[in-house]
């Protein structure tokens, strides 16, 4: 069945594969988390506001993301973003954004409607005797937000954060369909096709990603019971 196949493809190019593609998916995965989390923390306590209108943005904002596909949201910003750029400048010519800025600034506005849901529910999680007390001690809103729950939030959230994240990992391969962005989709294709090995190299693709993404899932498991154990 495999005497077909040519695997010295994948061991004249995975230090290539692995300090470009992985790399730049690794990057593109970080930096997207840590702007996720922090614009769906300001999304989740917008909806857990007292004000109609403020809950009612965060709340459509939301809901609007997550019913459209990813693959679709990212074709939207790659095309939309440099006019919108220009629009807000002034400038009669579209902005050149580059690739990795529009993939940055899509999956941080998308992913921030999941991960809002998660922050919203750990908010949520904590007592109100806390919040209450928080405020018997004199905190105002913002003081009793960052010193009482959001520490204590974020703490419960960790394990689905960073399954969140995980996902978030994979969903980046969607970039794939830009063309111009040196994933490690995007890198791996561009080999597979030079070399005539389509089939080697996407089974690597998908033996690595296995391997990382089970990896992970396993050390978060071990997290969540460590968590529990504090908690």
């Amino acid at each position: 069945m495999f005497s077909n196949f040519d695997f010295d493809v994948i061991q004249r190019s995975w230090f290539y594969l692995f300090t470009t593609g992985m790399k730049f998916t690794l990057t593109l995965t970080l930096v997207a988390m840590v702007g996720g989390i922090l614009f769906g923390t300001v999304l989740a306590m917008m909806r857990l506001s007292h004000s109609k209108t403020i809950s009612l943005i965060a709340t459509s904002y939301v809901n609007l993301i997550r019913s459209v596909p990813l693959v679709l949201v990212i074709f939207w910003f790659y095309f939309l973003v440099p006019y919108i750029g220009a629009w807000i400048i002034g400038a009669k010519e579209p902005v050149q954004v580059g690739a990795f800025s529009s993939a940055l600034i899509t999956f941080i506005l998308f992913e921030a409607a999941y991960y809002c849901e998660i922050m919203r529910s750990g908010i949520q999680s904590i007592p109100r005797g806390q919040v209450s007390a928080g405020y018997a001690l004199g905190m105002n809103y913002w003081q009793m937000m960052g010193n009482v729950v959001l520490p204590q939030a974020f703490r419960n959230m960790i394990p689905i954060l960073l399954t969140q994240t995980i996902v978030l990992f994979q969903d980046v391969s969607l970039v794939y369909v830009l063309g111009s962005v040196p994933d490690f989709v995007t890198v791996a294709s561009k080999i597979a096709q030079r070399d005539g090995r389509l089939v080697e190299m996407y089974m690597f693709v998908a033996v690595v990603y296995f391997v990382m993404s089970f990896g992970l899932s396993t050390l978060v498991k071990k997290l969540q019971h460590k968590v529990a154990i504090i908690r």
